[in-house]
């Protein structure tokens, strides 16, 4: 290569060089990169879920006795699948009429449960008692008739079951005897022989009712031997206030015929039942479980529910019942949810000769909370003498 060729190679690289230099120099002033942005504020996180109401229910006798326990428990599930994870519900059974049940219930308040049902009449002074000392947590007591500013009562009109449980007996006994075993001789058990007692002079003014006391609630053992001694009577239809099917069972043992109590109890002696006057509690229970949710809730008061309410019903009743009892019975349904139908209409006379309900006169709810006589009929005394 000649010295010439060189130099013209070494000029035009140095020509390029200051066209570079020039051309960066020109040239826009590099930014920095613009710095991160900042990470968006956290979604405000989801308010937290409030805990489930917790509720729980103390129970005479055991779950599976089929009638009054049984009852109240039916009821519990309804609950629970009514409000799902917005409540939780426990319950403790075989709970005594004594200082047990207060033991229980105020336990039941330590655990957290902040409602609480009470289900049956011997529970009312504890939990009144333990009502004073946890002002936080609602009671309701079943059948009672003392309240607080966190104790309520509520019932169900069983005698309207039992008034056309009767009317049915009235109609298909043919020894004119029925028999009753009851349970404890309070208002509400009171009513409900008597109720029966009318129901079946309804339809059969010839009838009698003769009755045996065994003083509990739930002891199949005694309402077996209850319901034999009524049948050796002359008894050929039972009637019962006792919360197993035993009498229902026995019934059918000795080829008589029997009402369930409490529940549809057609399954435990299908050849002996002829219907069952069942109470449905779920109407309740879901309308108190909803108080408390909305904070509706008040104490003091006192629920008595029935037919019209969908708390009461004759269930199940046998095919060998005349279609027009069956017809009847619909017509006293009717009645008793348009109110156009009375049971406690008088002129009713107790089993001495004394008239309760003049003429025309229908008892008030006051007159049948406090109840402690037989109407005529009912052969006996009651055991506190009346």
């Amino acid at each position: 290569m000649t010295d010439l060729h060189k130099r013209s190679l070494l000029q035009l690289a140095a020509l390029t060089a200051v066209a570079s230099a020039a051309l960066v120099g020109c040239g826009k002033k590099e930014e920095p990169a613009p710095a991160a942005a900042a990470p968006a504020a956290a979604a405000s996180a989801p308010a937290a879920k409030p805990e489930p109401l917790k509720i729980a229910f103390a129970y005479v006798g055991p779950v599976g006795d089929g009638g009054w326990t049984f009852a109240h428990d039916n009821a519990r599930k309804a609950l629970e699948k009514e409000f799902g994870d917005k409540i939780t519900t426990s319950f403790v059974e075989n709970v005594p009429e004594s200082a047990d049940a207060e033991r229980v219930i105020r336990d039941m308040a330590a655990q957290g449960n902040k409602l609480i049902f009470g289900t049956t009449f011997g529970y009312m002074d504890p939990m009144l008692k333990v009502a004073a000392d946890t002002k936080d947590v609602k009671f309701e007591h079943a059948t009672g008739y003392k309240q607080s500013d966190n104790m309520r009562t509520y019932d169900t009109r069983t005698y309207e079951g039992a008034y056309m449980a009767g009317v049915i007996a009235g109609k298909m006994t043919k020894s004119n005897t029925l028999g009753v075993v009851a349970s404890v001789a309070i208002p509400e058990v009171l009513r409900n022989i008597n109720a029966f007692t009318l129901g079946a002079q309804s339809s059969n003014p010839k009838v009698k009712t003769k009755v045996v006391w065994i003083g509990e609630w739930f002891n199949p053992p005694k309402e077996t031997e209850a319901a034999t001694s009524l049948i050796n009577g002359g008894a050929d239809i039972l009637f019962q206030n006792t919360d197993s099917p035993a009498v229902l069972k026995t019934a059918q043992d000795k080829g008589k015929r029997a009402f369930g109590w409490d529940s549809d109890m057609s399954a435990y002696a299908p050849k002996a039942h002829l219907a069952s006057s069942a109470i449905n509690w779920a109407p309740y229970y879901i309308k108190a479980t909803k108080d408390v949710l909305d904070g509706t809730w008040t104490g003091g008061g006192n629920s008595w529910w029935g037919v019209k309410e969908g708390a009461i019903d004759i269930v199940s009743i046998a095919d060998d019942v005349p279609a027009e009892t069956k017809a009847k019975i619909d017509e006293i349904k009717a009645g008793l949810k348009d109110g156009s139908f009375a049971i406690w209409k008088g002129p009713i006379v107790d089993n001495t000769g004394k008239v309760q309900i003049k003429k025309d006169e229908v008892a008030d709810d006051k007159f049948l909370s406090g109840l402690g006589f037989y109407v005529k009929g009912v052969e006996g005394k009651v055991p506190n003498g009346k």
